[in-house]
Order: C-alpha cells, then sequence, then structure tokens
C-alpha cells in the first residue's frame, strides 16, 4: 500500500529525472504540493475507469507500468515508467477516466501531485506546459514503438529488450528483481513460455536466475539478442527531452 510521508522542501529534489530537469523557479511553483509515498510491488494506482486527479513520479529504482486486460482475461504490458517520468495525468489533464490499469511493477520511492497543483503550474509556466508536453510525445512513442515491437519481434528479442530496459530504470547493476510471472505479462505470454525462453538464455550463459529476480551475466550478449525497439525509444528521449532518459547516474544522498 502507498504510504505518504509528508511534504519536500523546495530544494529537496525527488531521484526523478522530469522533476529534475525543471528549472529552479518552475520546480518552485510545485514543491510544497509534492508528497513522498513509498510503493510496493503490484501497488494498483489506477483501474479503468477510474478519475484520474493524481500524478506519480517513480524514483529512483521504482516502475510503474500499464496493463490492458484482454477478453480472455490475460493483462498485457504495454510500456514500463520509470525515474525518466511520470503516470497519471500527462496527456489527458486529469479528471477524465482511467483507460487502463496503471500499477506499480517494482517497488520504491514515488511522489504525488494532484494534477490541479500541475494544472495551475502550467497555466503560470509555459516551459512547464512544454517540458511536460515534450514527455507526452515520448510517451506515446514507447507505445508506437512497443505496438510495432510485439507485432514483428519474437519472444527471445522482446524477452531481452524488457530486461535491459528493466535493468537500466533500476539500479543498474544487473540485478533485476523480475519474476518469471512478471517477464510473462510484459510479453503477453503463458509463465511456462516465458521460463522456457529464460532457461534458453541461461544455457547460454547469458542471465542467471534468483529467487523473484534476474540477474545479468553477459550484457553484451543480451544486447545481441534484444531488438532495437529500446534504443529507438532512448534516442527519441534524447532528442525531445534530452538527459531524462535513465543512464548510469546512480542516486546520490
Amino acid at each position: 500500500m502507498l504510504q505518504q510521508r509528508g511534504l519536500l522542501a523546495g530544494a529537496d529534489r525527488p531521484f526523478n529525472n522530469l522533476l529534475r530537469r525543471l528549472s529552479d523557479a518552475d520546480y518552485g511553483l510545485i514543491a510544497l504540493h509534492l508528497a513522498r509515498t513509498e510503493a510496493n510491488a503490484n501497488d494498483l494506482l489506477y483501474s479503468p475507469g477510474d478519475d484520474v486527479e493524481t500524478v506519480y513520479f517513480p524514483c529512483g529504482p521504482a516502475l510503474a507500468s500499464y496493463l490492458v486486460t484482454n477478453e480472455d482475461g490475460r493483462n498485457v504490458e504495454t510500456i514500463l515508467v520509470g525515474r525518466e517520468g511520470a503516470v497519471g495525468g500527462i496527456v489527458s489533464q486529469g479528471y477524465l477516466p482511467a483507460y487502463t490499469r496503471i500499477i506499480v511493477k517494482f517497488g520504491g520511492p514515488f511522489v504525488r501531485l494532484q494534477v490541479s497543483r500541475l494544472e495551475a503550474a502550467k497555466v503560470k509556466s509555459p516551459s512547464i506546459r512544454n517540458i511536460f508536453a515534450r514527455y507526452a510525445d515520448c510517451m506515446l512513442a514507447q507505445i508506437f514503438q512497443s505496438t510495432a515491437c510485439n507485432a514483428i519481434h519474437s519472444i527471445e528479442q522482446r524477452t531481452a529488450k524488457w530486461i535491459i530496459s528493466a535493468m537500466e530504470r533500476t539500479n543498474g547493476d544487473g540485478a533485476v528483481p523480475l519474476t518469471h510471472e512478471q517477464l510473462a505479462t510484459l510479453l503477453g505470454v503463458g509463465r511456462s513460455y516465458a521460463s522456457r525462453v529464460i532457461q534458453s538464455f541461461k544455457a547460454e550463459r547469458v542471465l542467471e536466475t534468483r529467487r523473484g529476480s534476474i540477474l545479468v551475466r553477459n550484457l553484451d550478449g543480451l544486447r545481441l539478442r534484444a531488438c532495437m525497439c529500446n534504443e529507438a525509444v532512448k534516442n527519441h528521449f534524447e532528442e525531445v527531452l534530452r538527459g531524462v532518459y535513465p543512464s548510469e547516474e546512480k542516486e546520490v544522498g
């Protein structure tokens, strides 16, 4: 369950690259309205039909994901969102119903902001409007790329892509807190299929598995097996919002 941890001081920037992209003046417009929360894996942020009234900014290694439920009851994840962005109220400006489920994929710190506060800041600052419009464009690019990837790339290529994408957004040390079941949801396949793919990667000494996590042993080998969709998204981020997509940076303090 999400637990609130109080308000942030103006100078205490959360470890979220989108918030850190704001100028001091722009950040000051929302700083007093930000609240820290701690989330656990599988916490539900939104269900379809919910009013979108709060923006959630994943911080550090925390990840959120969008899930679309199919007619057979399976959930398929479309995109992951980490410290490069936010979920809720970015495109719709809030107070419209959520279309998908949004859940916490990997637990950790989040920052909450009421959509009304963000919209008020946008009215006061064209540069805030510009940054969030650019982020909305990057999010749309992720969705486009995910749609194409699901249509044309193999399960093995997509597996490698998702693991690399998750690793970049977490701690970057090669250990990804991803279970076979979670991977299956990312891929939109059964758990047994996802397990077979992981076993083949293990046989090639690319990956190892631990309880509740995957350990990347050969990152270059994993990249050779991945499609280029993740790189395409990263390149678009760099064109539109340079420095926001996660790199090898570590949290300080």
